[in-house]
């Protein structure tokens, strides 16, 4: 059986603890979704994080997809919390990069985004909240494109229906 540590980071509000929340769900880890804001998500259990509604320490969980055993990590967004992150990336096979359709890429990104390059951790960018008001793929896919790197492709674009959620 292949084993890997996955991370799943990102600036502050872009979705990654919604997207670990799927990715548990969906593989049969947990049986419901949580959600960050109503303060009932698998990996956020500390009081602090219920409370402010973020994540603050990094947390793991395991799931199998397949013939993988992944330890996948979740990761404080806010800046506050970058050295928590940096423990973080230090142990990672590999990572998502979690970025917003709406927001577009936020500086905390490119901070994340330099610190996995330096370290050689690959990593696979999602463009999240694309059903979210505001959300425009194109540009997105521009800014990563501009602010972290030119050769930036998209290689799959999944629409809501397609996504099974």
């Amino acid at each position: 059986m292949k084993k890997t540590v996955l991370g799943i980071l990102s600036h502050v509000d872009a979705g990654k603890t919604t997207l670990t929340e799927a990715m548990l769900f969906v593989s049969g880890k947990i049986r419901s979704l949580g959600r960050v804001d109503h303060r009932n998500s698998f990996l956020d259990h500390d009081d602090r994080e219920r409370e402010r509604g973020i994540t603050i320490f990094s947390k793991q969980a395991m799931l199998r997809w397949k013939e993988l055993n992944i330890t996948l990590i979740d990761t404080p967004g806010h800046v506050d919390f970058s050295a928590e992150v940096e423990r973080a990336i230090s142990v990672l096979d590999g990572a998502i990069l979690v970025v917003s359709g709406v927001e577009g890429v936020e500086p905390q990104t490119q901070v994340i985004w330099k610190i996995l390059r330096e370290r050689n951790v690959p990593t696979l960018l999602f463009i999240n909240k694309m059903d979210r008001m505001g959300a425009d793929y194109d540009r997105t896919l521009n800014e990563l494109q501009q602010k972290l790197d030119s050769r930036i492709l998209p290689k799959v674009k999944v629409s809501k229906s397609e996504n099974g959620l």
